[in-house]
């Protein structure tokens, strides 16, 4: 099985800001975007469609599949940031918490949110429930830290290379076999 991952279109978020669980607004550029993303998957049918239910990857969804079933699910949302959602990264960096968070980003929660093996728990646990499916081709439209959480449980891909070197660009398409799962 095929596994489209669709990264949500800019944001209308200043740059340098964190902006994770929070259900922050499209850019301008949003119709652009999706016309380039709508042309790229033209002539590809789905047997299901999943979205994160935060509107910037639900207003993506929704304008690529109008009319068709969109099964939108909690646990495709980014990194739940907690007190630190809508800071910018300067500020959580100088921080006592952030400057710990960041250190070890991998294994710790962000201050009042989530860790990065709690959001890896939900996204396996999603990811499992698809796998037992009998679809040939699937996409869902998501965030890049979801994206990249994909990226090692079906690659095996180190989580450290995927934040050092893999980030995928807003409207982008990431393709998965799900056949390959870690590499059996």
């Amino acid at each position: 099985m095929k596994l489209y991952a669709i990264r949500h279109t800019s944001v209308a978020v200043k740059p340098g800001i964190c902006y994770g669980q929070s259900d922050v607004d499209v850019a301008e550029s949003f119709h652009e975007e999706r016309k380039a993303v709508k042309l790229e998957l033209s002539g590809l049918q789905f047997d299901k469609i999943f979205s994160s239910p935060l509107q910037r990857c639900r207003k993506l969804a929704e304008h690529l599949f109008p009319n068709q079933p969109i099964l939108f699910d909690n646990r495709l949302k980014e990194l739940n940031f907690g007190d630190w959602e809508l800071k910018s990264w300067d500020e959580i960096y100088h921080s006592p918490e952030g400057k710990n968070w960041m250190d070890d980003y991998q294994n710790l929660s962000t201050l009042n949110g989530e860790s990065y093996p709690q959001m890896l728990g939900r996204i396996a646990e999603w990811l499992n429930e698809l796998k037992v499916t009998e679809m040939d081709k699937s996409v869902v439209v998501i965030h890049a830290g979801v994206i990249r959480i994909l990226k090692h449980l079906i690659e095996g891909q180190p989580m450290d290379d995927l934040f050092a070197l893999f980030k995928p660009p807003y409207g982008s398409v990431t393709i998965f076999d799900l056949k390959e799962i870690n590499g059996k």
